[in-house]
């Protein structure tokens, strides 16, 4: 019931929308410094960050590498918590320099679970950061769960109260085919939903799911 459900959502939310062409990025590196850089910032703040690193010439893991993490703290300044997000930006660097020679590419051939591991070892990389530079740098099948996600899913009675991180990514792994171009598209258009009608005070005329059994709790923020 929960998969032909999550199904449902995912079918109205798509017809709706359509395709969201994400994850924004030429380059597996781009994606991964954006999923850091969007942590407590809009898209947008992102956009002008990473286009500063572009103009330095800078989406390099080496030149990163040597970059002071003051310079670099100048140039995402427009993300905002720039000196916290410098470093954790130098921690996932230091990593893939260490762990594949800044070959993005050969870490596609490991094994899913040992890359969150290692990626959640990394100081400043949370589950949401991990699962993003696994779905969309990496092209892995795992399901990205954010704010949105658990707003929607608990406005229609698809979780339990007080669900975590890892139950609500399980309730769609489990019950959905293991695709990575569904997980992407799904993460996505939930984001879609959630910021033009599940917002914090919910605004359901209009959505493409308000015909579904649901309530405007505000405690689904």
């Amino acid at each position: 019931m929960r998969s032909e459900t999550l199904m449902d959502i995912y079918r109205r939310l798509y017809t709706r929308f359509g395709p969201q062409h994400w994850w924004p990025g030429e380059t597996p590196l781009e994606v991964m410094i954006g999923a850091v850089l969007t942590q407590n910032t809009n898209w947008k703040n992102v956009e002008r960050a990473i286009a500063n690193l572009k103009a330095a010439s800078l989406l390099d893991i080496r030149k990163l590498e040597q970059l002071s993490p003051d310079r670099l703290a100048e140039l995402i300044r427009p993300a905002g918590y720039f000196n916290i997000k410098a470093r954790r930006l130098k921690n996932l660097i230091a990593w893939l320099s260490k762990r594949c020679s800044g070959q993005i590419e050969s870490l596609k051939e490991l094994p899913t679970g040992r890359l969150r591991e290692e990626l959640l070892s990394i100081r400043g990389i949370g589950p949401e950061t991990a699962d993003s530079i696994l779905l969309y740098a990496l092209e892995k099948p795992v399901f990205v769960v954010d704010a949105y996600t658990a707003r929607i899913l608990g406005r229609h009675h698809l979780l339990e109260e007080g669900a975590g991180y890892e139950e609500i990514q399980s309730l769609f792994e489990s019950a959905l085919p293991k695709d990575t171009v569904l997980f992407n598209e799904y993460h996505a258009l939930l984001v879609r939903c959630g910021k033009e009608f599940c917002k914090p005070k919910a605004a359901c005329r209009g959505c493409p799911l308000e015909d579904l059994p649901h309530e405007t709790r505000q405690d689904f923020l």
